[in-house]
């Protein structure tokens, strides 16, 4: 990532959050210790987004940028779910493409920043949820896979 980015990317919890003898890069070296040394997974490390897309050529790009960026671990595209929502007062009924976006947590902010940026809604869709567990060894790929912050 670029160096001059604002610090909002580069953090997914406020500061206050975190306390002031244990700094933030102590925390995440902290947790990826304890994942290695005790073989368990730290809950909410990783994080799974929902983005829905007017096209496929739309999902497409926005996709592809995100791995281009290696903000990601991996992205799937879903061709063609029906999406009923609520816009200016109004029930729409329309096709839409769904991206699933596998990422660290902590580069949450920094996707959705990316994101609402690159996407051509005005309110686009991005829901996040943190990953509880899985497979220690598709979560160690998906360590690897995503860039160092």
């Amino acid at each position: 990532m670029q160096e001059n980015k604002p610090d909002c990317l580069y953090q997914r919890y406020p500061k206050d959050i975190m306390t002031s003898a244990v700094p933030r890069s102590g925390f995440v070296v902290f947790c990826v210790i304890h994942s290695a040394v005790t073989g368990s997974y730290v809950a909410g490390y990783h994080s799974v987004l929902l983005v829905n897309c007017p096209t496929e050529q739309t999902a497409r790009d926005i996709g592809r940028s995100i791995m281009e960026k290696r903000l990601a671990a991996c992205v799937n595209i879903f061709p063609r779910t029906t999406t009923m929502y609520y816009w200016k007062g109004e029930i729409r009924d329309t096709s839409e493409i769904l991206l699933l976006v596998r990422t660290r947590t902590s580069l949450v902010q920094g996707l959705v920043t990316y994101i609402k940026a690159v996407h051509p809604y005005d309110i686009p869709e991005i829901i996040s949820f943190p990953i509880d567990d899985g497979s220690q060894h598709y979560l160690m790929w998906m360590e690897d896979a995503v860039t160092d912050i």
